[in-house]
């Protein structure tokens, strides 16, 4: 187990417009707002389409994160995640997961890591900003190569 006293900074409401990319539109915000690292302690969402990760074959090692997507259209969604800084590319990191209905199917839901998605009608979001300490994101060779959070002086 890692953790750390996190200190809060800016705390922002933030609501993206129809038909934007979900990740270029937070990158954009952070950027504008010089937002490094933080989490997103929830949102709620309207996505004309999403990728998240998942798959219907079966896995040749059950225990290896699985890399593929599946690609669902026209869902709501409620998520939550963090947002690291990465380094090499000075940008941000963001992890998000998200559960979502598919309207159209009596709502049913799917939960998983979020790839990709686009706004439709709405994205209301709650940001915080952390401002110490540095929250980054290192690949563990041990574990498939998973880039797992991690805060600057851990021991």
């Amino acid at each position: 187990m890692r953790s750390h006293e996190l200190t809060p900074g800016r705390t922002f409401g933030v609501v993206f417009d129809h038909g934007e990319n979900f990740f270029e539109t937070l990158n954009a915000f952070c950027r504008t707002n010089n937002v490094r690292q933080g989490y997103i302690p929830m949102f709620i969402a309207g996505f004309a389409h999403v990728d998240i990760v998942g798959t219907c074959e079966q896995l040749t090692d059950p225990l290896a994160p699985v890399w593929s997507k599946v690609h669902l259209t026209n869902v709501e969604a409620v998520g939550g995640g963090t947002i690291a800084h990465d380094e090499a590319n000075d940008t941000i990191s963001p992890h998000v997961h998200v559960s979502v209905g598919l309207k159209e199917h009596s709502a049913t839901g799917h939960t998983s890591h979020l790839l990709a998605a686009e706004v439709q009608f709405l994205t209301e979001m709650v940001l915080v900003e952390i401002t110490s300490p540095q929250m980054r994101r290192i690949p563990n060779p041990a574990l498939y190569d998973v880039p797992l959070l991690h805060f600057d002086r851990e021991e």
